[in-house]
């Protein structure tokens, strides 16, 4: 596989910034020392063996399949809209029937994130064109701008677990020194953002209903404007059904499902790069396979989550590949034996990454801020960290 191809698979667009950070994740051994590495730690002595078969693997589970891509449409997109037509005629009998499905259709709006999301990776549909548009009308129903969002989750993809390259499309996470180090409003700023009522409920409405409207003015130009006609698009629908729904019950049904769809989002998202044994290094020493693997989960979710979430619990095999559509995840994960020595993280233990806040580098792990006090205690007594 040529270094052209592996960036091909990324499903990330050849724009100059994206270019270079794709290139410097290839240039650490993607497939290569990186997976003789994990190989070799995690599959026993027959690392080099594994290290080929997973390559092998994951090539073949990046063909799309246009007829599982077609009915996952049907059963999502269709009782998406199903809802809000049911919830229009529910309105002149009771809120009792409107907001319990306004709850459901921000389960199926998870769904459709996902679809969204494979598009924004090239990976749901043989055609990239065919890509782009469903990625386009996904991304109005989401309220995110589609070529925007595309390239900053490509950064995302080259530098997760990178210490050194924090800051897009990541949760804010700093070292413990770094806290140490930080202002006093800094500190306060931190501590806002990781509280999870800011993180699980007001952060996902800021994000989609604030931040996703205003691009970065480091996108290039069609990701400029594909935030202004996504936002025109997204008028455009707010209006239409403000004006069958009346404004009180748009904004109720509105809010509700982007309560549960956000904050569920946002958690998935939360899971996958905060949980314990997580993989984080500085870029000297950051390799690709090592970070999909290690850095990102496998959240063993109950099967009806699983489809709502679209398969996106493997996120350890989306990482590695990011060419392998939704529906091929789980086939991929079980089909090669590497992958399912990746610890899963069920519902229950998902939990503890509420007591996730700062990444200590000299433990290697994810520690709560009450380790602050313990380094204060040592301090005082004059103990070595």
């Amino acid at each position: 596989m040529t270094k052209s191809d592996l960036i091909s698979s990324t499903g990330i667009r050849h724009t100059p910034a994206t270019a270079t950070l794709v290139e410097s994740a290839i240039s650490r051994d993607i497939g290569g020392e990186a997976g003789r590495q994990v190989a070799g730690q995690q599959g026993g002595d027959d690392g080099q063996t594994n290290n080929s078969s997973w390559k092998e693997i994951v090539m073949r589970y990046q063909t799309p399949s246009v007829g599982r891509g077609i009915w996952q449409l049907v059963n999502t997109l269709v009782p998406y809209v199903a809802l809000w037509c049911l919830m229009y005629f529910s309105l002149s009998v009771s809120w009792w029937l409107t907001v319990p499905m306004a709850v459901l259709a921000g389960a199926f709006l998870v769904r459709v994130f996902i679809i969204f999301h494979d598009c924004g990776h090239g990976s749901y549909f043989k055609s990239q064109t065919a890509n782009h548009i469903l990625g386009a009308i996904t991304g109005l129903l989401t309220f995110t701008p589609y070529f925007h969002w595309r390239w900053e989750h490509a950064i995302h993809h080259s530098s997760s677990g990178d210490l050194d390259r924090r800051g897009t499309g990541d949760i804010w996470t700093l070292t413990v020194q770094e806290y140490l180090d930080s202002s006093r409003w800094k500190k306060f700023a931190y501590r806002l953002a990781r509280n999870p009522f800011v993180l699980f409920v007001l952060a996902p409405l800021f994000l989609f209903l604030v931040m996703q409207r205003v691009p970065s003015l480091k996108a290039p130009s069609r990701e400029r404007y594909s935030v202004y006609w996504t936002n025109l698009g997204v008028g455009a629908i707010a209006a239409g059904l403000i004006w069958l729904f009346g404004l009180q019950a748009y904004l109720v049904i509105q809010l509700t499902i982007w309560m549960v769809a956000g904050s569920a989002g946002v958690w998935l998202f939360y899971v996958q790069h905060q949980f314990e044994g997580v993989y984080w290094e500085r870029s000297s020493d950051w390799d690709y396979a090592e970070a999909a693997l290690k850095g990102s989960s496998f959240y063993k979710l109950p099967k009806v989550l699983q489809w709502f979430s679209g398969n996106i619990g493997f996120h350890h095999i989306h990482h590695l590949s990011p060419r392998i559509p939704n529906y091929h995840l789980e086939k991929c994960h079980e089909a090669e034996p590497l992958f399912q020595t990746v610890k899963p993280i069920t519902l229950f233990s998902s939990f503890k990454s509420f007591t996730f806040r700062l990444w200590d580098e000299q433990r290697r792990k994810l520690v709560g801020y009450g380790h602050l006090r313990t380094l204060r205690k040592q301090r005082k007594q004059g103990e070595p960290h």
